[in-house]
């Protein structure tokens, strides 16, 4: 199939299998006779395991090593493991970096009387002239 038939197929936009294609992550594709990129099932495979984790938020870098274990047919199940326990606690430190700005927002939006007069926390924060909780 043609990049537009393999773009739809995993889920993968053209522009990104391209790109994907320029980083290395992804094999360049066998061309026809016309230049037409063309790909096989094994290719539509690989990019769709590449947009699972993607959807997952890993990494490029993580998704080469996913991808490395993924071919890999007599890897320890471990390391994958323990490179999923290392992306999560990395969401999970976002996660609590969320949270607090969310907090932090809340009470803002909480202490701002939102009515005509312009005295606001919300802008004296952001101005730097009072600190956030």
């Amino acid at each position: 199939m043609n990049i537009g038939q393999a773009a739809k197929a995993s889920g993968v936009s053209a522009k990104m299998i391209r790109h994907y294609e320029s980083l290395g992550l992804f094999p360049e594709a066998a061309r026809s006779e016309a230049g037409y990129r063309r790909y096989g099932d094994r290719e539509i495979a690989t990019l769709r395991f590449i947009r699972h984790s993607r959807d997952l938020g890993f990494s490029l870098a993580q998704i080469r090593d996913l991808l490395d274990l993924w071919r890999d047919r007599k890897r320890p199940s471990r390391q994958v493991k323990a490179l999923a326990e290392a992306h999560l606690a990395e969401l999970d430190a976002k996660l609590a970096e969320l949270q607090a700005v969310k907090a932090t927002l809340e009470h803002l939006v909480h202490c701002c009387h939102g009515d005509d007069r312009p005295d606001c926390p919300i802008i004296d924060t952001l101005a730097g002239l009072h600190s956030h909780p």
